[in-house]
């Protein structure tokens, strides 16, 4: 069947969440005298993901939504980092919704501008619904359609998230594409028969990251970004 949605994952794929949380981190340390690793604690922020997911997803926490997860995390890396007492609880909000203000990478937005006039465009992401509308506004990002994992109860990559966003299209599995950095990702969506595309992001982890380069040779399509993504959808 062809294609008539592409479904994207978004941190990472779409947008630069390391960068930004270390400017965020920055910003709020000039304003109160912080002086610690920003990047450290970007990196460990985001290492507490998947394993506050996974306590949803086995049942350990109830259903909990994005940003509390990462609420939770930042409480854990406030005291490890010693910086609790440094900031008030508007900034603890504030620096929490870091994740809402992350920016594209620099192909995300052209890129997506192209594809939109092709396909359907709809986030499929772990990132509760107002987290992933409020980064669209603030990264310019084309949605069509904002799903989100919160619509479901569910967090990839369990199977059920990648039935509904096939349901609320209104399409066959076969007629959406999922667009991920993330194998794992991919896979998921694959088994429950969605088309697949990885993108390249080998700085989704900063320029001392040594990124895996054998990809999954099941995947429909390999792309450096979004315009060679276009590129190749184009042609079939």
């Amino acid at each position: 069947m062809e294609v008539k949605a592409l479904t994207f994952d978004v941190f990472g794929t779409v947008v630069d969440w390391r960068s930004s949380v270390i400017h965020e981190g920055q910003r709020l340390g000039q304003t109160r005298g912080i002086a610690i690793d920003w990047a450290a604690f970007a990196d460990a922020w985001r290492s507490g993901y998947a394993p506050s997911m996974d306590r949803v997803r086995q049942g350990e926490l109830p259903w909990t939504c994005l940003d509390d997860l990462h609420r939770m995390t930042l409480n854990r890396l406030l005291s490890q980092f010693g910086i609790e007492k440094a900031l008030n609880e508007a900034d603890k909000q504030h620096l929490n919704r870091a994740w809402h203000r992350l920016a594209a990478w620099p192909d995300s937005v052209t890129g997506l501008q192209r594809l939109k006039s092709d396909f359907i465009l709809a986030t499929l992401s772990n990132g509760n619904v107002s987290l992933l509308v409020n980064m669209a506004k603030h990264a310019g990002l084309p949605w069509d359609c904002i799903i989100s994992a919160e619509l479901v109860g569910h967090y990839k990559p369990d199977p059920e998230v990648y039935r509904k966003a096939c349901d609320l299209l209104g399409l066959a599995p076969q007629q959406v594409m999922m667009v991920a950095a993330h194998q794992d990702d991919l896979q998921a969506a694959s088994r429950e028969g969605l088309r697949t595309a990885f993108i390249r992001r080998p700085l989704e982890h900063g320029p001392d990251q040594v990124p895996d380069i054998s990809v999954d040779p099941a995947f429909d399509l390999i792309a450096e970004d979004f315009h060679d993504l276009a590129d190749q959808l184009s042609g079939h």
